[in-house]
């Protein structure tokens, strides 16, 4: 080590006899100190929280995994866990001082049981390597997110991940049967179970997906998997209004049942933003529309296409739909999905975003757009909210971006200030204030507002027991 110590900002001293003692366990060649490799470990995707630590951990194996935990909880050492640092609300981002834990060694792939429908994999595994692998035995992994090239399925259990397909499968928390996690002192709970049925008492597994790494660190799941559909039609719709397109998901609930996999809501302001900055990016439709739904069916049967074309015939007969065209090909397929996928990262073009990921009752969708536009318009005069989302399971996300001409810097100061008029209204509607992002430090100190207090005493018990000397992802949910 080139000194004797590395202090953090509150200062606290890792000793460099500690670390040493960190390298013994996954080699020197997995140790990382020098801040420009540790650039990478360090910063989330939106560049809003940036970390420090004395070094950042790569084990290869569970059993380092537990030796690491181990010796940070006999050393007091916070560790923070993180898989492809994806994460939008800094959950696995360090405070100065925190370790990091990178688990994107563990990526090994360990079994595909087609017959059971099921797949075993390590936490570090690439959520698009997770679903080639399915794909590979005939099989699907719904889980599918913009990310998908770069999250882990560690990440996505540990923040319960929606993504585009929550309607017809389920978060990730629906997509598990059993888990591997390493406990805080060092133990491993050993749950891989295929079972979809063990009525053997409490469910552990679901203290720990959804948790953040704050009370035990995921290493491997058993995943449930599907029939890979055998036709899928999907649609790039033009409509007036949230009501119009909820009017639509009625109407597509009633015609196209249980086919309807996904149905997603954006915004003519957020598709335009795509359109202006999204590589390859073309619109769908000939003219544009204030709103747009992109809905797909998915089903074992052939016969979607007339299905589709029947109620979307229907919904233009009732005057939800201004014009709608179906893909005629895989590739127009994709360059749909395509428009979609972008709507979040081309936002940073058009300058600063205030971002909320909420969820309302689906009912209230249209309500929650209307009001929180005008909340947001009054607040800051101009600027420029571009809403989009997973309309079918009610998750909205209420991006907001700068006026135009505005500085960015001021404008991000009134984050705060605009979440809370966001906020009150997501309350009002019998909300959420984190549909799938999770809390993280972005919205730790709003959940003492909206959440129940014995459910937030319920949490900290649980944290107590599992986690007591503090030491996995601390200053994160609670």
């Amino acid at each position: 080590m080139s000194s004797p110590s590395v202090t953090n900002k509150q200062g606290r001293e890792v000793d460099a006899s500690l670390l040493d003692r960190f390298a013994a366990i996954v080699g020197n060649k997995y140790l990382i100190t020098d801040p420009a490799e540790q650039e990478p470990y360090l910063i989330e995707p939106r560049g809003l929280y940036h970390g420090q630590t004395p070094a950042v951990l790569r084990p290869g194996t569970v059993t380092e995994v537990a030796a690491i935990l181990k010796l940070a909880n006999e050393t007091r050492t916070p560790v923070v866990p993180q898989g492809g640092n994806t994460g939008l609300v800094a959950g696995q981002i360090p405070h100065a001082g925190d370790l990091v834990l990178s688990l994107n060694r563990l990526d090994r792939i360990r079994e595909v049981d087609a017959t059971s429908n099921t797949m075993t994999c390590d936490a570090g595994v690439i959520l698009a390597k997770a679903q080639e692998a399915a794909a590979a035995a005939e099989r699907l992994f719904p889980l599918s997110l913009a990310a998908e090239g770069s999250c882990t399925i560690g990440g996505n259990l540990a923040t319960n991940a929606g993504g585009t397909a929550v309607l017809a499968y389920g978060n990730a928390r629906d997509l598990v049967l059993g888990l591997e996690v390493v406990l805080a002192d060092g133990r491993v709970w050993n749950g891989l179970s295929k079972l979809k049925k063990d009525n053997t008492g409490y469910d552990l597994k679901n203290l720990f997906i959804g948790a953040e790494g704050t009370l035990g660190v995921i290493t491997a799941a058993v995943l449930k998997l599907y029939p890979r559909p055998r036709a899928v039609e999907t649609a790039f719709v033009g409509l007036a209004s949230p009501a119009d397109a909820l009017a639509l998901f009625s109407l597509a609930g009633e015609r196209a049942g249980g086919t309807v996999t996904s149905f997603e809501l954006m915004s003519r302001t957020s598709v335009a933003f795509a359109l202006r900055h999204g590589p390859g990016c073309r619109d769908p439709l000939g003219a544009p529309h204030p709103w747009y739904v992109l809905i797909e069916l998915s089903s074992q049967a052939a016969g979607l296409r007339g299905a589709l074309e029947d109620l979307l015939t229907a919904a233009v007969e009732q005057g939800r739909v201004a014009d709608a065209t179906i893909a005629a090909s895989l590739d127009q397929r994709k360059a749909f999905w395509h428009v979609r996928d972008m709507l979040s990262d081309v936002q940073r073009f058009e300058g600063g975003s205030i971002k909320h990921d909420v969820s309302v009752p689906v009912a209230a969708v249209p309500d929650f757009i209307a009001q929180a536009s005008a909340a947001v318009e009054t607040l800051i005069p101009g600027c420029r909210p571009a809403a989009f989302g997973h309309l079918g399971d009610g998750n909205v996300h209420f991006n907001v971006s700068q006026p135009i001409g505005a500085d960015t810097a001021p404008y991000l100061a009134r984050w705060d200030d605009m979440g809370a008029a966001v906020n009150r209204i997501v309350t009002q509607l019998h909300g959420s204030i984190s549909a799938e992002h999770g809390i993280g430090q972005l919205k730790r100190d709003l959940l003492p507002e909206v959440k129940d207090t014995v459910a937030l005493e319920l949490m900290r018990a649980v944290k107590r027991t599992l986690d007591p000397n503090g030491i996995l992802n601390p200053g994160k949910v609670l």
